[in-house]
């Protein structure tokens, strides 16, 4: 026949709940340290975090007043240009209806003197 199994004791079996009792005690007293270390770091990152975002955030406004002041002087130099490029163009204007009115002109001249040329003819004559 076989081996005949003992049962353990009502004393055994609280020892072994002891010792499982004990494990989740330390499990919990290290769960409990990690949780603290934890929020440790999660206080360091957000202290790390807002003390740079407020340096950032400097630098942005520093930065942002001396873009906007280049954009300003950009702009400027772009509008004087454009005046003085759309002053050129005026003056080319009307340099180009000068001269087609001048030789429209004398076009319309030289048609009716062609037109005419037989009454000049005669009355040169």
């Amino acid at each position: 026949m076989g081996k005949v199994l003992k049962m353990p004791t009502q004393a055994e079996r609280l020892s072994v709940v002891e010792v499982k009792v004990q494990h989740v005690d330390e499990k919990l007293d290290e769960l409990k340290v990690d949780v603290k270390e934890m929020h440790d770091c999660l206080d360091n990152t957000r202290d790390t975090v807002l003390a740079q975002l407020h340096v950032m955030t400097d630098e942005y406004r520093t930065n942002a007043a001396k873009y906007y002041e280049h954009a300003n002087q950009l702009n400027d130099k772009q509008s004087a240009q454009h005046e003085q490029l759309a002053g050129k163009i005026d003056e080319l204007e009307k340099f180009k209806n000068k001269w087609m009115y001048m030789f429209l002109g004398g076009a319309a001249v030289l048609g009716w003197v062609t037109g005419h040329i037989d009454k000049i003819a005669s009355f040169v004559k």
